[in-house]
């Protein structure tokens, strides 16, 4: 969804194809994006704004009054179920259509508060249980939350709160008894049993949990870097016309050493990974649980207990703080065009952002200096790699008159020569215009065009009505009469994201989080544009690692880094992840760059064998086939061939019967998954190598369905073969080696194999503490494990080097 929806993007390179010969020629052979932009701008007819109006409201995103009774019964179905999880979202959904202070907003708090006590999230319950109070809810209920309120006060042990809420419930029966008879014997039962609990937990020592190994502290960036901020002191910034700008080490880096540690100047979060819900007559409201569910729309932050925004049904946040100030920065203008930009893509979305964030006025001022000073008043944003050495800037952003005295060295660079977060730095990442096709340079500013005159429209539209509606407070800052030098800066942000956006990551967890064993993967929660990241060249095989926290990107050195040798980082093509020739193709396609990097250079002299981790090998010799079409056995006394077709197909099959036995652990019958996948390892070693990823897939799928019986011995040994795969994949120091011996250490702790759980433990945390630093779920949970083991064991333990 970076890009606008397929729908869109075929109605536009339809309009191109059938534009004149020359009208193509212009927009192809145009110097600047201004001259691109308004080129573009005057082919979008009202027919087009149509159109797009008729798909952005298949992504509607007003409240709907009958969906929040659809979706508190959808609730309460899944919590019948015992479905938590599933129950909470659902009634999270029913509140983000529910408008303030009303009956419909106060039952979907309430029911959302109960999923919430039942998943142990106490504090979250309790703000639910106040923001009901706080929007009416029923008096004939109130009771019921008391106890729940109660409960909750117990479990947290604030006793004094817990007997005040019992003495207002008892005073609340007294004075205004509308319960039947049944129903009050009942609650008093509860009354007396929360009595009962409030005294035993008064009269218990008070106790804490064994005391757990103190959480290193995370290495500090330590004394400011005067050059790059939010940079350690061990990295500088340097340029040259081969590699531009990039980070070089200034000492010696050990590793796991913090390099820099950058808050996004702008984010978005991704609407998930299935496209928005098509209304319809028979599917009106959306069920499905994705990212735009379960995390805050402003800070990323996980939360199952959302805060809605008061306008749209989309926007969702962890607080009211952050309600407030994603509002006061750009959600004014953002909430009534919520079905646009779902239309249009993350890419617009994070360029009109961008804009909101620098505010109208900065961006109206900077770009008209760049005009000023190119003597180009006409256009807008000639491209030049040294678009910001055009003029200078103070800290503030404000334009020094001197600038043949103050010109900075590096694009980017304020007049003090110190490279900041700021929209100072973002103007001077590249656009690449000249690299992007024709077709996309006009997909993007035809979209472009539309937003705009969307932004003007709705501008007016408060204007004339006279509204003073908080909503349309600022739909546009400044409210400039001609909107196009917003939308060249727009035209040139959505251009800078193909090769300077970062996908903002987080692991997520299969199953629940009850499981045994602990299986994750990486997901792409957001796109983030960080000035301080995009200095990083790329490399296959990469000297760094980055773990997010909410908005904020972490660089860490992966391995030891020599003084003077540059710091590189992975767009996304890794050589563990895919072959030379394919990695290639995506840098060049999406970077505009031919990789030249040693593991390219490496990989492109071996011989076409296809990694290990991909290869076939012979059902008799056990070595890897070779071939293109025919695959033949590589042991030259061997005469085996077979058809790469063949083999393909077996793979297929093998998968799919892969994939069943893991949809019968899921649904809870782990004996049948293991009678599956011992089939499936049998067939797997007769033509797959010992370490095809299928085959740790297998071992992975064997050790969880052997944890879930407790058979902790048969669960470590086939972790134990997994992490070989895993390790001739990604190598033996890599963040997945780390998750693996994570998910081993796991296995030995339930077993309570102590020597070896500690040894998994050490490993496992000396690695995740590189890759991800100390504050990452796993090292805690890791250093939660080992304090147990010792307080129950006098087995020594390695130390932490």
């Amino acid at each position: 969804m970076d890009l606008p929806v397929d729908e869109w993007k075929s109605y536009l390179l339809e309009k191109w194809a059938l534009l004149p010969k020359s009208v193509q020629v212009t927009i192809s052979t145009a110097e600047t994006l201004s001259d691109i932009f308004l080129h573009s701008s005057s082919l979008l007819q009202p027919e087009d704004e149509m159109f797009l109006k008729q798909l952005s409201s298949s992504c509607s995103v007003e409240k709907d009054s009958g969906a929040p009774l659809f979706y508190r019964e959808e609730g309460n179905k899944r919590f019948q179920e015992k479905e938590y999880m599933g129950a909470a979202v659902l009634y999270s959904k029913g509140v983000s259509h529910s408008r303030p202070n009303t009956e419909d907003i106060s039952l979907c708090y309430a029911n959302r508060s109960a999923a919430l006590f039942h998943l142990g999230q106490h504090e979250a319950c309790l703000k639910d249980i106040v923001r009901a109070g706080m929007h009416g809810y029923p008096e004939r209920l109130q009771p019921k939350l008391m106890i729940r309120k109660t409960e909750c006060l117990v479990n947290l042990g604030r006793l004094q709160e817990a007997r005040q809420t019992i003495s207002d419930l008892e005073n609340s029966l007294t004075t205004k008894p509308t319960l039947m008879p049944s129903s009050h014997q009942i609650l008093q039962r509860n009354v007396q049993q929360l009595k009962m609990k409030i005294q035993e937990k008064e009269t218990l020592p008070e106790s804490f949990p064994a005391a757990l190994t103190k959480a290193l502290e995370d290495m500090a960036l330590g004394e400011e870097n005067k050059q790059i901020s939010g940079a350690s002191l061990s990295v500088s910034l340097c340029t040259d016309p081969l590699k531009g700008r990039h980070l070089v080490a200034t000492k010696d880096i050990l590793p796991g050493e913090l390099l820099v540690k950058e808050d996004a100047f702008v984010s978005v979060l991704n609407p998930g990974e299935m496209p928005p819900l098509r209304h319809c007559l028979e599917n009106k409201w959306d069920t499905r649980v994705t990212s735009a569910d379960l995390y805050c729309h402003r800070c990323l932050r996980h939360t199952l207990a959302t805060v809605p925004c008061g306008g749209c049904s989309y926007a969702k946040y962890c607080s009211q703080e952050c309600v407030q100030q994603a509002w006061d920065h750009y959600h004014s203008t953002e909430c009534s065009l919520g079905g646009l930009l779902l239309t249009l893509g993350v890419f617009c979305h994070v360029a009109l952002r961008m804009t909101l964030l620098a505010r109208f006025e900065d961006v109206d001022r900077v770009i008209r200096m760049i005009c000023d000073k190119t003597g180009r008043k006409d256009t807008c944003l000639p491209e030049s790699k040294d678009l910001v050495k055009t003029f200078g800037y103070t800290n503030q952003g404000e334009s020094e008159e001197n600038s043949e005295t103050c010109e900075p060295s590096i694009p980017g660079c304020n007049v003090n020569g110190k490279y900041e977060n700021n929209y100072d730095a973002v103007l001077s990442l590249l656009p690449h215009t000249e690299k992007h096709s024709p077709e996309h340079k006009f997909i993007c500013a035809v979209s472009v065009s539309a937003l705009c005159r969307q932004l003007k429209a709705t501008s007016l539209q408060a204007q004339t009505t006279g509204l003073k509606s908080p909503r349309l407070k600022a739909v546009t800052p400044g409210l400039c009469t001609d909107l196009t030098v917003w939308g060249v800066a727009m035209l040139q942000h959505m251009l800078q994201l193909q090769c300077n956006a970062q996908a903002i990551t987080s692991i997520c967890y299969a199953g629940s989080k009850e499981s045994i064993i602990t299986n994750s993967r990486q997901v792409r929660l957001a796109t983030g544009v960080f000035p301080v990241v995009s200095l990083l060249n790329h490399s296959c095989s990469p000297n760094t690692s980055v773990s997010f926290t909410s908005t904020v990107a972490t660089i860490r050195a992966a391995q030891q880094i020599a003084k003077g040798q540059e710091i590189l980082h992975c767009y996304g093509p890794h050589e563990s992840r895919m072959g030379v020739a394919e990695r290639q193709q995506r840098l060049s396609s999406q970077y505009f760059f031919d990789c030249s990097c040693p593991a390219c250079h490496a990989e492109t002299l071996r011989a076409a064998v296809a990694p290990r981790w991909e290869a076939f090998c012979c059902n008799t010799c056990r070595v890897p086939m070779q071939g293109n079409d025919v695959l033949s056995c590589s042991n030259e006394s061997c005469t085996n061939s077979v058809s790469r077709d063949r083999l393909v197909s077996r793979l297929q099959d093998l998968q799919q019967q892969v994939h069943t036995a893991q949809k019968l652990l899921r649904s809870d019958r782990p004996e049948q998954a293991i009678q599956q996948l011992l089939e499936c390892q049998r067939a797997a070693e007769n033509f797959l190598s010992a370490e095809h990823t299928v085959l740790g897939e297998i071992e992975d799928g064997l050790a969880q369905a052997y944890a879930t019986l407790g058979d902790w011995r048969q669960s470590a040994a086939h972790v134990q073969k997994s992490l070989q795969v895993v390790e001739a994949r990604h190598g033996p120091s890599s963040v997945e080696i780390g998750h693996e011996l994570f998910k081993l250490a796991q296995v030995l702790f339930n077993g309570l194999a102590v020597p070896e759980a500690l040894d998994a433990i050490w490993k496992a945390e000396k690695i995740l503490l590189v890759h991800c630093g100390p504050e990452s779920d796993e090292v805690q949970e890791l250093r939660e494990m080992r304090s147990c083991l010792l307080d129950s064991s006098f087995t020594p333990v390695r130390p932490l080097v």
